[in-house]
């Protein structure tokens, strides 16, 4: 062999081996990593299952500050009950001849007011004494009527629930969370009235079908809308998984639940031709209404950089670092602009800088995967991230909507969903009426007594005047 062949060999054999020490330490830096990331996922698996405390801290404080009121000076400033606007009661307390400390005379001084707000367990029971006959011309029954009755129904179903009962059990299980069950104990308990939890089931999908006009009218006004805040979330009809789906405008909250998640559900309650400022959370199918200005959730994006960060290493977590600052000075911006401390001129300036900033970020090559499917994710999103700094006003996330699901979040833990469609059917009408009158500050409890009262199914004065009968 050649000397040159020989010296050939070791410089091969000297590449090799620096490429098998090089090899050898990328090895350990990722199996560390790994180790590092699978501790990282144990933990959150496990913070996933501490339902009794989801607010508690790993490290408490050494020091935490006294739980409650300062007290003293610094105790703030102090509130009470509002004095009661009628009084149905009045009794006179009557002061005692004697002091109960010393035994001494006492001589009255003044006489100074005090308020007890109360519940009286009672029950109303109503007897309606219907006159019935036959028309002499026709030959059809005829019946009375009282304002006070909800149906015309006599013989095995002339003992019914009231209408204050039946509006009371639609909050209780529409709108608290309750189930059948319980609002029949609360029933019991609290006004000695029995039921039991079937009979409020039909009496309730009953009072659905009689709100029904409304929902629909609630329907067409969220579709004409100039905002509108959308989002689902997984429902079970039957033991099948559904979707159920909300859109909150400025005036009203329509609920909808339904078998798909996809553009045609979501088309079914906002048409699709609407051609209003969406907000969303960045589900694709939201893009299919064309005609829409959209705004994706800034808050789903912090948080979606927000876990790649404690899980990235230092290298890769540079880019949803540097996605996270854009996004805080967009907000910071919004919050300038809003206090005056910069012109519409130079918010559209500081606009355009900001989506030039994220246009060369989003350009960079990235190698992790999971910073590869945030960018793919982010230049889908491009058009839709800084909406609300073109259109002063509008929200940088999709809290309102999160927020109207929210009670039916913590319902679904207690009873899981709907047994039946016709169930599902009186939920979403009526979770759409009772959250669209807390939204428009009216109370619910009159307008459902009310509609039951009156014959037929009428429509409630919470439509817009555009869309009301």
């Amino acid at each position: 062999m050649k000397p040159r062949d020989v010296q050939d060999l070791r410089d091969e054999r000297d590449a090799l081996t620096s490429e098998n020490a090089s090899l050898r330490g990328q090895l350990e830096q990722a199996l560390a990593e790994n180790e590092r990331l699978r501790r990282a996922l144990d933990e959150a698996r496990r913070d996933g299952k501490r339902q009794a405390a989801p607010f508690s801290r790993n490290t408490p404080k050494a020091n935490p500050k006294p739980p409650g009121r300062k007290a003293g000076a610094r105790y703030g400033p102090r509130a009470g009950r509002r004095v009661p606007a009628r009084v149905d009661e009045q009794i006179r307390v009557p002061m005692p001849r004697t002091c109960g400390h010393c035994g001494g005379a006492v001589g009255r001084t003044d006489t100074r007011p005090q308020f007890q707000e109360d519940l009286v367990r009672r029950m109303i029971v109503r007897r309606f004494d219907v006159e019935v006959g036959r028309c002499e011309g026709c030959g059809r029954h005829v019946q009375g009527r009282h304002p006070l009755q909800t149906s015309d129904a006599l013989g095995a179903a002339h003992v019914q629930l009231g209408p204050e009962a039946i509006a009371l059990a639609a909050q209780l299980t529409k709108e608290l969370g309750l189930s059948h069950a319980d609002v029949a104990e609360v029933l019991r308990q609290g006004y000695g009235l029995e039921a039991s939890r079937s009979g409020i089931c039909r009496a309730v999908l009953r009072l659905g079908e009689k709100a029904a006009p409304t929902y629909d009218r609630l329907v067409q006004a969220a579709r004409t809308s100039l905002i509108a805040w959308v989002d689902e979330t997984g429902w079970r009809v039957a033991g099948r998984l559904h979707w159920l789906w909300v859109v909150v405008t400025t005036q009203v909250t329509v609920f909808a639940i339904q078998a798909g998640r996809g553009f045609t559900e979501a088309a079914a309650i906002l048409g699709p031709d609407y051609d209003g400022f969406l907000h969303h959370d960045g589900w694709r199918p939201y893009y299919g209404f064309p005609h829409a200005w959209h705004q994706t959730c800034l808050a789903h994006l912090l948080r979606r950089c927000r876990e790649l960060i404690e899980v990235a290493s230092p290298g890769a977590a540079r880019f949803p670092r540097a996605v996270a600052a854009l996004l805080k000075q967009g907000l910071a911006l919004r919050d300038r602009f809003q206090g005056g401390a910069v012109s519409p001129h130079g918010l559209a300036v500081a606009t355009g800088r900001l989506e030039a900033a994220m246009d060369r970020l989003l350009a960079r090559a990235v190698r992790t995967p999971a910073n590869r499917r945030l960018a793919k994710h982010l230049d889908h999103e491009r058009a839709a991230l800084f909406s609300f700094l073109h259109c002063p006003g509008l929200d940088a996330t999709n809290n309102v909507a999160e927020r109207a699901l929210r009670p039916a979040v913590c319902a679904r833990k207690t009873w899981g969903g709907n047994r039946t469609a016709p169930g599902a059917r009186a939920q979403q009408i009526l979770a759409s009426v009772l959250r669209t009158c807390r939204q428009q500050q009216k109370d619910p409890m009159p307008r459902l007594v009310a509609l039951q009262r009156t014959p037929g199914a009428p429509c409630l004065d919470l439509v817009p005047p555009a869309h009301a009968p």
